[in-house]
């Protein structure tokens, strides 16, 4: 039985972005985190979000050093039918599963020179990823394969079942940043650079202990079935070297089920470290109207990589279909998509500063492993606005919204990789020290939408069924209505952060 279908494609997707897009980190530094309305803010920390508008800084060196730390929770509801004969579930159908990610430390720089017309600019951030996630009790797609044990063995008086579960991955997309802009005349700028990304990935999980019960309360493993299955063996050879064909077959058919059960129960480890690297290229424009608008574009062009895997797996998990994706020495798409952003700055009067944002990311022209891109209805689309006021000289107040909305489709939704759309708020200050230090001290908080999902065919474990005992079995349990299943999905996430800009 392919019990792990769904445990390796998990730990691919585990790690989510804190914000922006599916594989893109935007939250790059302190101050996006209390305004995250930065698309066409003129500051130090713009060489990500407005690099066109360092052009406009003064003449001089700048550096911003950002420390963030992020923690999500992930959590899913499901309800499945077998459940029910789960020794530990108390015959209850539902579910919940959770797993939480954390990044403790997650750092990033800005720098940039500006010298007359020139601006030339680098940085260092956690470009996706950033952290590990853990589910402690593994996923619902996990327990639904081996509830299907007591389902389907039923005939040899299988009652119920037990399992030990475990999902951990960890996932940095570290992104070094180049480029240079240059003023064309007193109001535009333009900027060409380019960024570096070098992924690091591990994934390690399990399917282990899968125990079986029967009505007699016996708890039956993977080494009693190959007992059992060498003992149908022998006692359909005696009966066939007899003649008694009828006995021999039904031996024979006891001997397929028993050799079914005992795969069925195998643990099944993985461990896997990939490994890529892509370019980005970047340009952008900044047109400064005048004291009180400003307006900024940026796009970041599609990044090719090819995750190269290290793997050392079990044994067991050679040859299953589902692991194609983790065996060793092999290459997967990862392609971090496309990225149009645009901003626009408003100043009403000297001491508060209005702005909105657009981003839209092409995921859908991002090719992934098995094309799961192509599930899409379209790219993630977001909408930010924000607000700063100086209160003196020396304290600013700033607070911003964010809109994320992705393409989902329930066809895409799995517990195993989800995102859910979201409205994420920030709020924090900078204080200036003096002209040359200042401090920036933020908090980001996103409040996500639920997502509910409700199949026939709960996670396609029709698909084990058919390789258990066939594909007019698996059709029949569909029709009947006895693998229908729905998933709950949801997510909290936090952010805080503090960063130090010089100005030299």
């Amino acid at each position: 039985m392919k019990k792990v279908l769904f445990l390796g494609t998990c730990l691919v997707s585990c790690i989510p972005a804190f914000a922006g897009g599916l594989l893109t980190n935007t939250n790059q530094s302190a101050a996006f985190l209390r305004n995250p309305s930065r698309d066409a803010v003129i500051a130090t920390e713009a060489v990500y979000s407005n690099p066109a508008g360092t052009a406009f800084l003064d003449n001089g060196f700048h550096l911003t050093l950002n420390i963030q730390n992020a923690k999500q929770r992930r959590q899913v509801v499901s309800t499945f039918g077998p459940f029910a004969y789960g020794l530990d579930n108390n015959g209850k159908t539902s579910k919940r599963f959770k797993g939480d990610a954390d990044a403790p430390i997650i750092p990033s720089f800005q720098a940039v020179y500006k010298t007359g017309y020139w601006s030339f600019s680098s940085s260092f951030a956690i470009s996706g990823g950033g952290g590990k996630c853990t589910f402690e009790n593994g996923l619902g797609s996990f327990e639904a394969i081996a509830s299907l044990l007591p389902l389907l063995g039923q005939s040899i008086g299988i009652t119920g079942y037990n399992m030990d579960s475990y999902m951990r991955g960890r996932q940095y997309y570290y992104g070094f940043q180049l480029g240079a802009a240059r003023q064309l005349n007193k109001n535009l700028s333009v900027f060409l650079g380019a960024r570096g990304i070098y992924a690091s990935t591990n994934y390690y999980g399990y399917i282990r202990n899968i125990e079986i019960e029967d009505a007699q309360g016996t708890s039956l493993a993977t080494q009693r079935f190959q007992s059992l299955h060498d003992q149908a063996v022998a006692a359909a050879a005696i009966y066939r070297d007899n003649g008694n064909i009828p006995m021999a077959n039904m031996y024979e058919a006891q001997a397929a089920q028993m050799r079914t059960m005992a795969y069925a129960t195998q643990d099944v480890t993985l461990n896997c470290d990939q490994t890529g690297f892509g370019v980005t290229p970047i340009i952008g424009i900044d047109w400064k109207i005048n004291d009180q608008w400003n307006l900024a574009a940026k796009y970041e062009f599609k990044t090719r990589i090819r995750l190269k895997n290290e793997a050392a797996n079990s044994a067991s998990a050679a040859g299953l279909s589902a692991l194609n994706q983790f065996k060793d020495g092999k290459k997967i798409a990862e392609d971090i998509p496309a990225m149009l952003t645009l901003g626009v700055q408003y100043t009403p009067v000297k001491n508060v500063r209005l702005m909105a944002g657009h981003h839209y990311f092409y995921d859908k022209q991002a090719s992934k492993y098995n094309h799961t891109e192509k599930k899409l209805s379209r790219g993630t689309c977001e909408f930010n606005a924000g607000a700063e006021v100086d209160v003196n000289k020396r304290l600013t107040l700033s607070a911003g919204w964010q809109n994320t909305s992705y393409g989902l489709t329930d066809e895409y939704m799995q517990d195993i990789s989800f995102v859910t759309n979201s409205n994420s708020v920030g709020i924090g200050l900078n204080y200036r020290f003096s002209d040359r230090l200042s401090i920036d001290l933020s908090y980001f908080q996103t409040f996500y939408n639920t997502y509910d999902t409700h199949t026939d065919d709960f996670n396609g474990v029709s698909s084990m069924i058919t390789s258990l005992v066939g594909a007019e079995m698996a059709t029949q349990l569909v029709s009947s209505g006895v693998l229908k299943g729905s998933n709950h999905y949801w997510r909290t996430n936090r952010v805080i952060g503090i960063g130090v800009t010089l100005d030299f």
